[in-house]
């Protein structure tokens, strides 16, 4: 086996690739074991976990049977299907993994599986198979019993469904998991599947059976690399937007129109820190970033999914507002904040949360990044309907008389509310916004009220929030600390990029929290604002946030430099985690929308101010 894994088990975050079909995702490390999965859906219980607890969290592991060992791990080109490639002197050979897609669901069989397709390309050799499932985030236990070949597992847990496990080759059972040792030879092919019990086939006959799995492959490549297709952008970092693009449409709910943060949960901040949470559910924030990143590249199908999900959220108050900060996938509304026992959390950073307790927060910035997104929604896509556009009225209503209450802003801090900049920032994006589209769509409304209140924020933002001393625009009114949220006020118009006290601003946040390419979101040993211990590590959208700043501000060549230098970070598939450590380790929860939104923002911006002569900041 390579020797990437610590001593106790763990793989670093970084060493992952990702599998998905929309409605949940799996993480496969460069072993060829998957120790992440959710079922059936991103935000469900986990079957797999060995990414946070290698003893106790469940896996399904491949592992040939040869000395000095190497892997390599790639994508197929412009797909989601994952190549994980073995390597020695005895012999190679690879697993192709991927949940299929079938777009057609009369289509049979149709389930929810993983299928994993072995084969050996050189050499004769011998593989272990052990699949050892711990449903409910380990804490239930399962009965396992053989059903004509294939190994089912019955959940004692009523929230978690019966799972089988399906293979060509003879299967075992060995206590509580499903074993196997074969052997293939150069030429030979083996297939794996794993997933929902179906009641009509739980042999896997079907499942199994060639054609379908060729079948399966073939129009689960044509799927993606149809949709990519689609993509607008012919830059210079085609490669990387593109997979960027994949990610995050990996993180979009085929079912609902949402789109989730992160498909995991519990990867720390701090490797040994208390800073664990769960981005397995939809942020306002997030999903309008992401929507603007979709419609950028010329995707608008998602655009229309995602204002179809905002829609029927808008009819349901929150506790503090007309919307809530966050909500699972299909919408609903509670996300209790639990702390599991059952793992040790990974490389022992503990708590390890499972919901978040953030969605009972006020952060007003979110109906900034709503406006933003209907706004453009409108401008590339469909246009508001009345009966949406008096529910959007109903929210600037609500703004109109709260935009100014301290909140706990865009990094959801636990230390007390405060009046963040970022917050009044998006505040005036939103009424900017509805003004805007009520001209352009001729759509009735209280412009002019609305324009009062914008201009008051603006002229508040300049006057609270600007300090002489630093030079600087700073995190919160009274403040003297900086953070890098700042880094939005040109992305979102409110400043000129080119503006003395914007490049003052630029420079500061280059001073006080950059080192090179990488860039912090705060300082929170001088000012300890977010109420939690230790450290972090730097915020990766930010770095990409600041270097679409310098392109804005005429530093082309100093940005260009730092973005190339960014995509270094990535890992060996071209994925983000959520921050990076300072050895360029990846940190947080992996992969994050909001990181590859940042760097499609950035790339297509910088590409096109590179190409274009009459460079406009503006744009």
């Amino acid at each position: 086996m390579p020797d990437s894994r610590d001593s106790t088990g763990f793989q670093p975050i970084e060493n992952y690739g990702v599998i998905g079909n929309m409605r949940s995702i799996a993480l496969i490390s460069v072993d060829g074991s998957i120790d992440f999965f959710c079922f059936p859906n991103f935000d469900s219980p986990t079957v797999f976990a060995a990414i946070l607890d290698p003893q106790r969290g469940g896996f399904l592991r491949i592992s040939p049977e040869i000395e000095d060992l190497h892997t390599r791990q790639l994508y197929l080109p412009d797909t989601n299907i994952l190549l994980t490639r073995f390597l020695s002197e005895a012999g190679v050979a690879e697993i192709t993994d991927f949940m299929p897609i079938v777009e057609s669901k009369d289509k049979k069989p149709y389930g929810h599986h993983i299928l994993r397709m072995l084969r050996v390309i050189k050499g004769r050799i011998t593989f272990q198979m052990r699949c050892a499932p711990r449903f409910d985030y380990a804490r239930s236990g399962h009965a396992v019993h053989n059903e004509q070949g294939s190994i089912c597992f019955a959940p004692e847990s009523q929230d978690c469904p019966s799972m089988a496990l399906h293979a060509t080759f003879p299967l075992q059972i060995e206590g509580s998991d499903a074993t196997a040792t074969f052997t293939l030879g150069a030429g030979e092919c083996a297939t794996l599947a794993f997933g929902q019990v179906d009641e009509e086939e739980k042999t896997g006959a079907a499942v199994l059976d060639p054609a379908n799995v060729d079948e399966h492959f073939k129009e689960t490549s044509r799927f993606w690399r149809s949709w990519i297709s689609r993509s607008n952008y012919t830059g210079r970092w085609r490669e990387m937007v593109n997979r960027s693009a994949l990610m995050l449409k990996l993180l979009c709910s085929a079912e609902h129109g949402s789109l989730v943060a992160a498909p995991t949960f519990g990867l720390p901040e701090q490797v040994g820190g208390e800073r664990n949470w769960d981005y397995r559910y939809t942020w306002l924030r997030d999903s309008s970033f992401s929507l603007y990143a979709f419609m950028r590249l010329g995707f608008v199908e998602e655009a229309r999914a995602f204002t179809g999900w905002i829609r029927d959220r808008l009819h349901e108050d929150a506790e503090h507002g007309p919307l809530q900060v966050m909500y699972h996938p299909d919408g609903r509304q509670e996300l209790d904040e639990i702390i599991l026992d059952s793992l040790s959390g990974y490389k022992n950073s503990r708590p390890v949360r499972i919901g978040n307790g953030a969605y009972q927060q006020l952060q007003l910035d979110i109906y900034g990044e709503l406006m933003d997104a209907v706004y453009l929604a409108a401008k590339y896509g469909d246009g508001v309907s009345y009966d949406g556009w008096h529910n959007l009225q109903r929210i600037l209503d609500w703004l109109a008389k709260n935009w100014n209450r301290p909140d706990e802003g865009i990094w959801e801090v636990r230390g007390g509310r405060r009046e963040f900049l970022h917050s009044r920032l998006m505040c005036w994006v939103a009424f900017d916004r509805a003004i805007r589209l009520a001209d352009k769509r001729s759509l009735a409304a209280p412009v002019e009220k609305w324009r009062e209140i914008r201009d008051t924020i603006y002229e508040d933002i300049f006057t609270n929030f600007w300090s002489e001393d630093l030079k600087s625009f700073v995190q919160y009114k009274g403040s003297k600390t900086l953070d890098a949220s700042v880094l939005l006020m040109p992305l979102m118009r409110f400043i000129s990029p080119v503006d003395r006290r914007w490049l003052s601003t630029l420079g500061a946040i280059e001073k006080n929290l950059t080192e090179d390419s990488l860039v912090y979101r705060y300082n929170n040993i001088s000012d300890p604002v977010d109420g939690l211990s230790g450290s972090e590590g730097s915020f990766t959208a930010c770095s990409f946030w600041f270097i679409e700043c310098l392109a804005r501000s005429h530093q082309l060549e100093k940005a260009r430099l730092l973005f190339d230098k960014m995509l270094g970070y990535a890992n060996h598939l071209g994925l983000y985690s959520e921050q990076l450590g300072s050895s360029g380790e990846h940190l947080g929860n992996f992969p994050q929308a909001f990181t590859h939104l940042a760097l499609i923002s950035a790339a297509t911006y910088l590409d096109r101010a590179l190409s274009d002569g009459a460079h406009h900041p503006w744009r």
